[in-house]
């Protein structure tokens, strides 16, 4: 399995592929083992470096930004208490894992990310694991553990900041690469490609928006805005709705490109939703804003029990456009 794997991503997976079990991310190749949080392979000249990780609620002292990601490195089980999330005794930066993922640091490998079930509930699915593109290791320091030894001694942990990599170096699917080529040849117009920003140079510039993630989120509402409660339907008999983004993706906001930041709007309300016509409270009551009268809305979000759209994106997304706000 490790001759088929390799740096950086793997061949016909993109960034927002989502798997039920560690197995299956095993046999995806992003990952080479089914529980140790650190993958590593062998490097051109025999060395072992870091080619994934897996975040899934591994210690206490990890901190799950999205586009940033301050992770502990690994202990043997011995070493640690599974139930509390914490450890009995300091890291070391021999154990094979944490030495791995250094010479990664120090070779400039990027490292697939993938997010399981247990991780931070702001990014991750019920109950599946999502690969979510490559991170570079930023910075690599010895610190101290939240939680002392149980003979109240300090516990020096491995940690590693990882940061997401430029849209531009997350994989670029095989639909953007055939519009690259046509944008190129001349033989497409900025508008004619739909919902891909445009764009005058040789390649597609864009944000790495999951289309997969919004694709579920639409599915499971089978078009029907959650807003309004309209299901447009095409002449081919197919539903019409749009996946948007509560927290905003890019500068300046940040927002993470997850199903519980995404909701199944019709076009209308999802430009509702970007402008600030309409905010959301936390018992998912819908609020129609000054410059929205009129506006035909139900008077809560329609939320599904398996879809757990997060209030941390709801309360962000209030608070920027009663702040008066604007993009």
């Amino acid at each position: 399995m490790e001759s088929e794997r390799g740096i950086g991503h793997i061949a016909g997976v993109a960034p927002g592929a989502i798997f039920h079990r560690r197995a299956d991310v095993l046999r995806a190749k992003l990952h080479g083992d089914q529980q140790r949080g650190i993958s590593t392979l062998r490097d051109p000249d025999g060395s072992r470096v870091a080619d994934a990780i897996v975040l899934n609620g591994g210690y206490e002292d990890d901190e799950d930004h999205w586009t940033w990601v301050r992770y502990t490195g690994a202990s043997p089980d011995k070493d640690r208490d599974t139930l509390t999330k914490k450890l009995l005794r300091s890291q070391s930066w021999s154990y094979a894992d944490n030495a791995a993922l250094k010479l990664s640091h120090e070779r400039k490998h990027p490292v697939r990310i993938v997010r399981g079930y247990k991780g931070d509930e702001r990014y991750s699915l019920r109950d599946h694991y999502r690969y979510d593109g490559l991170y570079e290791i930023a910075v690599v320091r010895t610190a101290t553990s939240k939680s002392p030894a149980p003979d109240g001694t300090d516990i020096l942990i491995c940690q590693f900041d990882l940061h997401r990599l430029p849209d531009s170096q997350q994989q670029v699917t095989q639909v953007e690469k055939r519009i690259a080529e046509l944008l190129e040849q001349g033989e497409l117009d900025g508008d004619d490609v739909e919902k891909i920003p445009e764009t005058r140079t040789t390649q597609v510039q864009r944000l790495v928006r999951d289309a997969a993630a919004a694709r579920r989120i639409k599915d499971l509402y089978d078009g029907r805005c959650q807003a309004c409660n309209v299901r447009l339907v095409g002449p081919d008999g197919k539903p019409y709705s749009e996946g948007a983004h509560i927290k905003p993706l890019g500068n300046p906001h940040g927002g993470p490109d997850v199903e519980r930041n995404i909701l199944c709007l019709c076009p209308n309300c999802h430009v509702r939703l970007d402008l600030g016509s309409i905010l959301i409270e936390d018992d998912w009551s819908i609020v129609v804003r000054s410059g929205g009268e009129g506006a035909s809305v139900l008077p809560k979000l329609t939320v599904k029990r398996e879809h757990r759209v997060h209030l941390d994106y709801v309360r962000y997304h209030r608070k920027w456009w009663r702040n008066g706000s604007k993009y």
